[in-house]
């Protein structure tokens, strides 16, 4: 193949999508994905030989899952498929890659990043516990390999994943002890217009909802975790209800949620422009409405720009594509370029409702108790924390990591960066704007020592 070479790293929803675009004589296409099969985390697809049918996996989603994947095997024969590839460098438009202890760069004239998101994660004492896991992880344990990650679980946090996980659960037959959302009640019914505007994806989640109710699933708002009660795991979930009463369900396995993080390393090493956002209260690469980001020749889409779901990613890898067109000089038509930003237009709407009806309970990590992990890499309390920004002079996150060693970990502050802000921003009585965000390190995840050297 001839022409410009685009890399689109993560073959998600929106990475799919914008590799769909750009395919053809012209461009060079180079789809890199961390996963040994497409799809993303949402569309994840079990082992080969798996007997479970695509409506049993994903539900409502399931036509959507069967056409991506569908729409990558197509690809995979018409542009350089790269899959079980970790990307974890960019530099100079190079991506660094390794696939099978082998090691490679990539040069490129675009680069596009999908790299989807993960869980929110806020700590409070007892997270670290085996038998806690993300909603995210117990999402995977079922769709990869059918299986629950307790034999009765407990579903805590806030966000449409918290139902969803909690409804797929007990679809399977696993029993569901208790779905508890730290947000309150009142929030989601005061944005009731904005969530309509996403009718079906709003339906979807009512479904989930009066599913669980019917099924006599314990179900409560306005909650807080107080601690996970057990000494070798997990024997019960303590909690305060919105009255402040103090609870416990009984359950063997906890799965926790606070919402989705955009995975955003890669973006940084490329040297994109960041901001703030508030309501996420994450820092997110900066790009225009088709996700062209600061630096030349860099694209972002879906959950990697922000935390959009799959619908909205798979738009924003279209109009990435569109974009990488339009700056190479290739013709795109005006009137579906239009078409394609007011769909996503209309998707921002319904975002922002869902943003603003289920905020993350920050205040877990600016009031969790000095003996809180919150680093779990480096097995870093928040008193630790504390402690850097009061007694050692640590007024931004970059300098409690170097105190302390928060976000040093094989990691990289990807879990903790959040709750790390939060408890410096509480202690230095300063926003968590002002405390700055971690500096982005390669190789973004752990490749071996003698790869890197040799990179």
């Amino acid at each position: 193949m001839a022409g410009e070479r685009v890399v689109v790293v993560g073959a998600g929803p929106a990475g799919v999508r914008a590799a769909e675009v750009l395919a053809g004589p012209r461009l060079n296409v180079i789809l890199v994905d961390e996963n040994p099969a497409p799809g993303g985390r949402i569309y994840q697809q079990p082992p080969p030989g798996f007997s479970r049918g695509y409506r049993q996996i994903y539900g409502f989603e399931a036509g959507k899952a069967e056409r991506l994947h569908a729409t990558a095997r197509a690809l995979a024969q018409r542009i350089d498929y790269r899959p079980s590839t970790l990307a974890w460098n960019v530099y100079e438009k190079v991506l660094y890659v390794t696939s099978g202890g082998v090691h490679d760069r990539i040069p490129f004239d675009a680069l596009v990043l999908a790299p989807g998101a993960t869980d929110l994660v806020l700590p409070f004492p007892g997270w670290t516990k085996p038998g806690v896991y993300t909603l995210g992880g117990a999402q995977v344990a079922l769709k990869h390999q059918g299986c629950a990650v307790g034999r009765r679980t407990v579903f805590i946090g806030t966000g449409p994943l918290l139902y969803l996980v909690a409804y797929q659960y007990l679809a399977a037959g696993a029993e569901v002890a208790g779905v508890l959302d730290t947000s309150e009640p009142e929030l989601a019914r005061a944005q009731t217009l904005g969530l309509l505007s996403g009718a079906t994806t709003f339906a979807k989640g009512l479904f989930y909802y009066w599913r669980l109710k019917a099924a006599k699933v314990p179900m409560l708002g306005g909650v807080r975790p107080l601690d996970v009660v057990g000494e070798a795991g997990v024997e019960a979930l303590r909690c305060r209800d919105a009255a402040g009463q103090e609870f416990q369900v009984a359950a063997d396995a906890v799965a926790m949620g606070f919402g989705l993080r955009s995975e955003c390393q890669l973006a940084d090493l490329a040297q994109c422009a960041f901001h703030y956002d508030q309501p996420l209260r994450q820092w997110l690469p900066t790009v225009d409405e088709d996700g062209q980001s600061t630096t030349p020749g860099v694209y972002l889409a879906g959950d990697g720009r922000r935390i959009v779901g799959a619908g909205a990613a798979e738009v924003g890898g279209v109009l990435a594509a569109y974009a990488v067109l339009i700056d190479f000089g290739y013709p795109v038509s005006l009137g579906t370029h239009r078409f394609w930003r007011a769909h996503a237009q209309n998707q921002n709407t319904f975002r922002r409702a869902l943003e603003a009806a289920f905020p993350p309970p920050v205040d877990l990590a600016a009031e969790a108790d000095d003996g809180t992990i919150v680093c779990r890499c480096e097995a870093a309390a928040a008193g630790e924390i504390r402690a850097a920004a009061r007694q050692l002079g640590a007024s931004e996150i970059n300098r409690a990591k170097a105190l302390c060693r928060v976000g040093m970990g094989r990691c990289q502050g990807r879990y903790c960066a959040v709750a790390v802000q939060e408890v410096l921003a509480a202690a230095l009585g300063l926003s968590p704007e002002a405390i700055g965000r971690l500096r982005g390190q390669a190789p973004v995840k752990p490749v071996p020592v003698a790869e890197a050297a040799d990179a």
